[in-house]
């Protein structure tokens, strides 16, 4: 690839992570050592302007640039999110729609959960050859299909074998155009509406199954999950309980790094809060489906 291009990255979050957008972006932009242009493409489900100006005082580099699309306005009036039993945002779904908020022209994307802190040079991410493939992934901790406490609940029904592997959707190095020309989005959604019932990780359950055997495996450092250790990872996924947490528990190194790049930013003196915090969110977003259901079925 042309080193002279601009690398394209997708983020979405709503206004409690914003924070961690802020170390992300600053992992990023203190890794990256060619001479490529950043660009972030941040899906903003609700972010503060306050938050948004911190995020953007976040970074020096003038060869990075940050664009802010309204969530609303990239979901298409056509598109029925999934009332899933989970306890996972409506936010996680937006990453299905990556490869339609950035310009058309562009052919590749690497779309990032804000929960990560890049230790790498992202070019080298941009720059891994994937072949014919539509995207890249690393596979999951839960390793394959059939896992006994996620995986795809239903995989025998769907015609899969039990080793089939699964992959983790926090990352995703994406062939936007062959992605569009594939309709992969809408195939997406078809299969979450289609299994309803079996949804266990949100869109994760969707892209595993839509896309069964059709991704590409990177190596597992560009995805490496907090929980375990590791002295060289590429990118670490806080995919438990985040480090912003006083009840975190993944390696503690790990919780160090983060706050190392958050003391960079203008989150700079925060502290980690209460994990009921969190499990208010929690909370709020399963009661929040539970009446989004209840409206559906009263029309």
């Amino acid at each position: 690839m042309n080193t002279k291009e601009r690398i394209s990255i997708v983020l979405a979050s709503d206004n409690h992570y914003a924070i961690l957008i802020a170390a992300l972006v600053k992992s990023i932009e203190l890794n990256h050592k060619t001479d490529e242009a950043i660009d972030f493409y941040i899906i903003d489900d609700r972010i503060s302007t306050r938050n948004k100006e911190k995020i953007e005082a976040s970074v020096q580099s003038k060869d990075i640039a940050i664009h802010w699309l309204n969530a609303e306005q990239v979901v298409p009036s056509t598109i029925k999110f999934p009332i899933d039993n989970t306890a996972f945002p409506l936010t996680a779904y937006f990453r299905v729609f990556s490869p339609y908020v950035v310009p058309a022209n562009l052919e590749r994307i690497i779309y990032l959960d804000v929960d990560m802190i890049v230790l790498e040079d992202i070019s080298k991410l941009w720059n891994i050859d994937m072949g014919a493939n539509i995207f890249g992934a690393v596979q999951d901790f839960q390793k394959v299909v059939s896992c006994s406490w996620g995986g795809i609940p239903n995989y025998k029904e769907l015609g899969m074998s039990a080793d089939t592997k699964y992959f983790n959707s926090g990352l995703l190095l994406i062939n936007a155009k062959a992605w569009r020309e594939a309709d992969i989005t809408n195939k997406v959604f078809k299969c979450l509406h289609d299994n309803l019932q079996y949804i266990n990780f949100a869109d994760q359950y969707g892209l595993n199954v839509a896309l069964v055997n059709q991704w590409f495996e990177l190596d597992p450092r560009w995805n490496w999950f907090a929980t375990f250790e590791n002295k060289n990872p590429f990118i670490i996924h806080y995919l438990d309980i985040k480090p912003i947490f006083k009840s975190y528990k993944s390696d503690p190194y790990f919780q160090t790094v983060f706050f190392n790049y958050l003391k960079l930013t203008p989150w700079k003196n925060y502290k980690p809060i209460s994990g009921n915090y969190r499990l208010v969110r929690k909370i709020y977003n399963k009661v929040k489906k539970i009446v989004l259901r209840s409206l559906k079925a009263e029309k």
